[in-house]
């Protein structure tokens, strides 16, 4: 995807994703590209980005952070929650369907999913439950 930068008093004012209509004042717009380390899935996240204006085109450089094993448990943790209630709302629209059997699985399974995150205290143990 090509972006566009409009630099003004050596700042960057506008990032677009479409170059500026013709006829607009062109000044100070600029070709830009993204520059996106490699990071590891589940692992490893992008920070904020920053604009390296003495590169042509323009870099738009990111960052990465480390994702901590709590964090990501608690994520996991809620993904389960998650489809547990959605197996809740699947059961609440059909109320003449209703099956309690179905809710109770879904939450037995929910219990023992959140049970074997808890156990892992490392990102490899946490990567084995997907």
């Amino acid at each position: 995807m090509s972006l566009y930068v409009r630099i003004e008093n050596d700042e960057v004012k506008d990032c677009w994703d479409t170059p500026p209509a013709e006829g607009v004042n062109n000044n100070g717009w600029k070709n830009a590209i993204e520059v996106r380390p490699t990071i590891i899935p589940n692992r490893q996240g992008y920070t904020a980005h920053t604009f390296d204006l003495t590169k042509d085109p323009v870099e738009i450089v990111y960052g990465t952070f480390d994702i901590n094993v709590n964090d990501r448990k608690t994520n996991m943790k809620q993904n389960t929650q998650f489809t547990f209630q959605q197996v809740v709302n699947e059961q609440a629209r059909a109320p003449l369907a209703y099956d309690p059997t179905v809710i109770e699985s879904a939450r037995q399974t929910m219990v023992a999913k959140q049970a074997a995150i808890d156990a892992c205290t490392t990102h490899d143990e946490l990567d084995t439950l997907n």
